[in-house]
């Protein structure tokens, strides 16, 4: 558990060296490995983690997309917000974007709900809590992850340009906070969750994200890519 930041690309590793030396990190580690000598089960697997930081170097994110803590089932998390595991039915929330995606782009909806092929075209999809106990939610909240993640967001902030920040639900919009509007397209909406109120359908965020992109010249997110494998397609009807 100790060492796999070291999984991260080079260029994170110089963004969050102070990161990984504060007491909180060292506190952190100490709790996951206790967490793991009581023979606790965690979630993600130790080498997920920190994927959403293996997937993108530090300037070639492009769209923030901030959760809150990793799903706590068998087989669900795989270190991407919203994201899990091929295979793995979809959890509600995941169903709704998929919903508001087809209805804003007119993308089918995926059999498949592993989105790592956006964070292979610059979405860092970033959980305030990068690991949660098994069946327990919330369980490693308030625990120093949000420390750190909440670094990541200020440095993304303060050292990128023309970055989207896309934030869903109040907890989003509170961490995000120190976002720097100025530089950055800060899109907010009610989570997904069919628990949350109204205000997550029809906001459009995935064309609003790539009709900014392309005003800056930027390469558009392609979001159905790498989510209709032979187009084996599922409805949800």
């Amino acid at each position: 558990m100790k060492h796999q930041f070291e999984q991260l690309d080079s260029s994170w590793k110089e963004v969050l060296k102070a990161e990984f030396k504060a007491d909180y990190y060292l506190h952190l580690i100490e709790f996951l490995e206790s967490e793991v000598e009581n023979q606790q089960t965690i979630y993600p697997e130790p080498s997920k983690i920190y994927a959403a930081f293996q997937a993108i170097p530090f300037e070639k994110v492009k769209v923030v997309l901030i959760g809150q803590d990793p799903y706590h089932g068998p087989g669900q998390a795989n270190g991407l917000c919203f994201s899990v595991k091929d295979g793995i039915r979809k959890p509600p929330s995941l169903v709704n974007i998929f919903k508001e995606l087809q209805s804003d782009l007119g993308i089918p909806i995926p059999q498949s709900g592993n989105l790592e092929s956006w964070a292979k075209q610059g979405v860092l999809m970033l959980n305030a809590t990068l690991t949660v106990r098994a069946n327990e939610a919330g369980s490693h909240q308030n625990k120093g992850w949000e420390l750190l993640t909440d670094a990541v967001i200020k440095k993304l902030s303060n050292n990128r340009e023309g970055l989207v920040f896309l934030l869903w639900g109040n907890y989003a919009q509170k961490k995000g906070a120190c976002i720097d509007e100025r530089k950055h397209l800060v899109l907010k909406a009610a989570h997904p969750s069919p628990l949350a109120r109204t205000g997550f359908k029809g906001c459009k965020h995935f064309s609003l994200t790539n009709a900014y992109m392309t005003k800056q010249g930027k390469v558009a997110i392609d979001w159905g890519k790498g989510l209709l494998p032979d187009n084996n397609l599922l409805s949800l009807s």
